[in-house]
């Protein structure tokens, strides 16, 4: 899977973003230990310095935890999984909303497109 690291931000924040996303949608569930710096550095294609910089980052917000002999996990704390999860889900709806009432779509509207689009791909 490509990783789409671009240099309009820090290549370390968005390292953070992937594997929070990957922890989020499972791809990396709950106790599953993490791939090396390396190799993760390696299929990212950055300087596994900048990889060791996004891991330690997820080790401080409690995602990934350190383990000094066997390497790094991901968190068994579930609720705190979940609590990414819906964090990330109300920002991405935020951005979508502000994004369609830049454009000019009330909320009302917004649900009602949703909606007819939703009944369109229940029809099809």
């Amino acid at each position: 899977m490509s990783w789409n690291l671009n240099s309009e931000r820090p290549i370390y924040a968005q390292i953070m973003e992937r594997i929070t996303l990957d922890i989020v949608s499972g791809i990396y569930p709950p106790g599953a230990r993490l791939p090396s710096v390396r190799d993760l550095a390696q299929d990212a294609g950055v300087n596994p310095n900048t990889m060791q910089k996004a891991l330690s980052e997820l080790e401080r917000t409690g995602l990934v935890i350190s383990q000094r002999t066997s390497g790094r996990f991901i968190t068994e704390d579930l609720t705190m999984v979940e609590k990414v999860k819906q964090n990330l889900a109300s920002m991405q709806i935020r951005e979508f909303l502000e994004k369609m009432e830049h454009i000019g779509f009330t909320k009302e509207t917004i649900i009602q497109l949703i909606e007819q689009i939703e009944t369109e791909e229940e029809a099809s």
